[in-house]
């Protein structure tokens, strides 16, 4: 059975920006001379890991609402920069809009079962001009 992730993207002010920080680290990685996977560092590894693995994404909090997800394509044993270990959540490259979901601040993350999880918002989006549709998704409404 499939079971997401859910977590907070801390210092984020919206997918746009988020996305825009991705792809900065996938080119430090390079830079560094790295495999360039994107990745996201946590203290804890999940149990549930199979269950993710089994179609489950992360689903980010960005200004207190779920706005986007991304598959979790790995999760690996990883070195912290303090020499602690951590586990490393390999994500896909796609990051998907959903419909905006209040989320209330948690520390880490925390699992969702895929009847809580909304849904994704392009399908909603395409019948509204592109502009409109930025806008009513910066102000949480769509």
């Amino acid at each position: 059975m499939t079971i997401h992730l859910v977590k907070l993207a801390v210092g984020i002010d919206s997918i746009d920006h988020l996305a825009a920080v991705q792809r900065q680290r996938l080119r430090d990685a390079v830079t560094r001379g790295e495999r360039p996977r994107l990745r996201h560092i946590t203290r804890t590894t999940p149990r549930r890991g199979e269950e993710i693995l089994d179609g489950g994404s992360i689903y980010w909090v960005i200004r207190g609402a779920v706005r986007a997800r991304q598959r979790v394509v790995g999760i690996e044993p990883a070195m912290g920069r303090d020499g602690v270990g951590r586990c490393a959540l390999f994500l896909g490259r796609k990051l998907v809009s959903t419909l905006p979901m209040s989320k209330r601040a948690f520390q880490g993350w925390r699992y969702l079962a895929p009847a809580g999880a909304p849904p994704d918002a392009a399908v909603k989006e395409r019948a509204l001009p592109p502009k409109l549709a930025a806008e009513l998704r910066e102000l949480g409404l769509l």
